[in-house]
This record gives structure tokens, C-alpha cells and sequence, in this order.
């Protein structure tokens, strides 16, 4: 991607990973088309659009503009959603809900949008930003952790269909860093939301970290993106060792249900 200026549409980039990677995109001088459901946080980026995930409508509308403003695309970054989580038998079935209909339907929806468009271009790169939790999955996560692997799989499988199309694929799977997504988390489960929070606080990567390395994985063009130390060797301990990686999970879930 860094021998031309390429065409990135980057969703929820008002605040977070999504602006951290909007900013990434442009300041190596790609155009960006920033959106988010609100345009309140979009006022630094000279192309922003509001673009709800959830809105068939909202994906149409950016998929006209950057007809109309640029002619086609050359990357999709599915970056918005929302945080949730909370243990099977404390989290309602109601909280399941947004979780699905943003952070899997939300990306589903903004590549079958595009899709199209790289099929007749026969080029493009699709990224859907995941989570660790959608490779290693931690107790009081259920929600979180399987809506994030549904994005894993997802993304394998877009991977799988486009690439005759000489469209590539991308899921990023990073581990905690310090962003604002904890405050838009809700739940019937606070100690789960309590411990989220202070591994959130306490992560030594910033946005920024995380979308330097989501920058080089791409155009490395690999397929997983792990974008970070702490995420990388969770995901090497399940592969390598699972006895060791189910001792540290149960461990973590019997430290968790001491507070009821």
C-alpha cells in the first residue's frame, strides 16, 4: 500500500483504534474517508461521512460517495463496535444483542457492501478489526469472545471467496490497549466490566501502537494481524502448550467468581 496513495474508508474512526488508524492512513499520504455515527469526533479529517454499521441505508450512501468522489476503493477498514461481555449466568440474553448486531452484522454488512466494488476492480483489501478474545477466551467473556471469533471466521472465509478476485483479506486481533471503548460498556456483570476496565488502564500500547502495527501487517499482507507482544504470546501459548493455557484461563475465571 505504500507505493501509491490508496482509497481508505476507516469506520468509527471518531475516536480510538478508529482514529488512530485514519490518522495512520493519511499521515503516509493515503486519501481516507473517515466516518463514524456521529460526526462529532470526525472534525480533523478533510473527507468524513456518518455511517451507522448497523444502517443498510448509512452503507449504501458510502458506497456512492466514494463511487461518486473517487471512483472505486482500495481499502475497507471494519473497525467500529462496541465493548460487552459478562459471565453466562449473570449477563442477561438482551446484552447479546447489540454485541451481535454491531460488532459481527455491522462488519458483515460493510462487506457485502464492497464486495462488489472489488469484484469489478479485481483488487482491494478488506480488514476487519476482531480481538484476542476472538483467538483466546477468557472467562466472564462469552459474548464478547464468541461474536469476535464469529468476525475471525468470517473474515477466513471472505478471505477464502475473494481471492480469485485478487481481493485480500484481513483480521486484526489485538490484545488490551489503553482506548475509550470501555465507556461505552454496559452490563448486568460489573465485576467483569471492573477487571476489563483496570487490564484496559493498565496496558502499556496506546491506539497508536496498535495501528502502526495494523499498518505493516497489512502491507505485509498477512492475513492475522496480531498487533501486539501481550496478544501474540497468549495466542502462541494455546496453540503450543493448551494444558498450560486452560490452567491460566480457569485460574482467571476462579479469581473472577469470588466476587458474585
Amino acid at each position: 500500500m505504500t507505493a501509491t496513495s490508496a482509497r481508505v474508508l476507516v469506520t468509527g474512526a471518531g475516536s480510538g483504534l478508529g482514529a488512530a488508524l485514519a490518522h495512520a492512513f493519511g499521515a503516509r499520504g493515503d486519501r481516507v474517508l473517515a466516518t463514524d455515527r456521529s460526526e462529532e469526533g470526525l472534525a480533523g479529517f478533510g473527507h468524513r461521512l456518518r455511517l451507522d454499521i448497523t444502517s443498510d441505508d448509512d452503507w449504501a450512501a458510502a458506497r456512492a460517495w466514494v463511487e461518486r468522489e473517487w471512483g472505486g476503493l482500495d481499502v475497507l477498514v471494519n473497525n467500529a463496535g462496541v465493548a460487552g461481555g459478562g459471565r453466562i449466568d449473570v449477563a442477561p440474553l438482551e446484552e447479546w444483542a447489540p454485541l451481535v448486531e454491531v460488532n459481527l452484522l455491522g462488519t458483515v454488512r460493510g462487506t457485502r457492501t464492497f464486495v462488489p466494488v472489488f469484484k469489478e476492480q479485481r483488487s482491494g483489501t478488506i480488514v476487519n478489526v476482531a480481538s484476542l478474545a476472538g483467538l483466546v477466551h477468557p472467562a466472564g467473556m462469552a459474548s464478547y469472545n464468541a461474536v469476535k471469533a464469529a468476525v475471525v471466521a468470517f473474515t477466513e472465509t471472505a478471505g477464502h471467496e475473494l481471492a480469485a478476485y485478487g481481493v485480500h483479506c484481513a483480521v486484526v486481533c489485538p490484545s488490551y490497549f489503553r482506548t475509550n471503548l470501555m465507556a461505552g460498556m454496559r452490563g448486568a456483570d460489573q465485576r467483569v466490566g471492573e477487571v476489563v476496565a483496570g487490564l484496559v488502564e493498565r496496558s502499556p500500547f496506546s491506539a497508536a501502537d496498535i495501528a502502526a502495527a495494523v499498518l505493516a501487517g497489512i502491507d505485509r499482507r498477512d492475513e492475522l494481524i496480531i498487533p501486539d507482544e501481550a496478544a501474540r504470546k497468549a495466542w502462541l501459548l494455546k496453540q503450543n502448550d493448551r494444558a498450560a493455557y486452560d490452567a491460566v484461563m480457569r485460574q482467571q475465571a476462579a479469581k473472577l467468581n469470588q466476587v458474585t
